[in-house]
């Protein structure tokens, strides 16, 4: 059954997601991030169907380049352009094109993170339409149906927080135990090597061994601080650096 189908508006707002955490590299005092709605002509369960994205943190809101360039070219396109083959659902993969129409190649920088939450929207919105969820839909058309039916994952956290001490961070990464992980992760490279080894330490009293924990100094480094961290580390068998 074909039928008419089209983007009938696409909204973004940019959110603070301000706090006072800080990585190695950048503090979060003035956060922001993207949330995405694509909504489309398509009813199911008597509601529009409407595609949600957004942006991961670290990344800033990108509201003034989807609203200056890609929602317009998306919006003007021709909508049967931006149909799969069926004619009954949107093809990712033509609207990326549409979106990325007159765009000079590579070099994508913050555009990349824009696309991206638009991108994100509309999967969701096609496996909506589609009735099923978005890892069902993935595995039957590009791995033959077959679906995993666990993923792994760990708990990123051990950010830098004021007057975060060892006890604090200890029971950070004892909550994420509590939750049922079994990896964590936390954040280098923001204080003296120093008391970056204390915290390793205080988080491995927590976890029990180095092949639980990883740590990341999100690409801060150069060189030889890189290859003096990885020295000082090398003692606990991290699952990675």
């Amino acid at each position: 059954m074909h039928f008419a189908l089209r983007v009938v508006e696409i909204r973004e707002k940019t959110v603070p997601i301000a706090s006072a955490m800080a990585n190695a590299f950048i503090d979060f005092s003035k956060m922001t991030c993207s949330v995405v709605a694509l909504l489309t002509d398509v009813v199911r369960d008597g509601r529009p169907v409407v595609g949600y994205g957004f942006n991961s943190n670290g990344r800033y809101g990108q509201g003034s380049l989807m609203r200056e360039r890609f929602f317009p070219r998306l919006m003007a396109a021709d909508p049967a352009g931006l149909l799969d083959a069926t004619g009954e659902n949107l093809d990712p993969f033509r609207i990326w094109e549409t979106l990325m129409k007159n765009e000079k190649p590579c070099g994508h920088g913050e555009r990349s993170v824009a696309v991206g939450a638009i991108d994100m929207a509309v999967w969701d919105a096609v496996a909506k339409i589609a009735g099923k969820p978005l890892y069902q839909l993935l595995a039957e058309r590009y791995r033959g149906g077959d679906a995993d039916k666990k993923v792994w994952v760990y708990a990123a956290g051990g950010y830098y927080y004021p007057g975060k001490d060892l006890s604090a961070l200890r029971q950070e990464m004892r909550g994420y135990l509590d939750l049922g992980y079994c990896h964590v992760k936390m954040k280098i490279g923001g204080a003296a090597l120093a008391e970056d080894i204390r915290r390793i330490e205080a988080v491995l009293e927590v976890v029990g061994d180095g092949r639980f924990l990883a740590v990341d100094a999100n690409g801060r480094f150069g060189l030889d601080e890189a290859s003096a961290y990885g020295e000082a580390l090398k003692q606990y068998n991290l699952f990675w650096y």
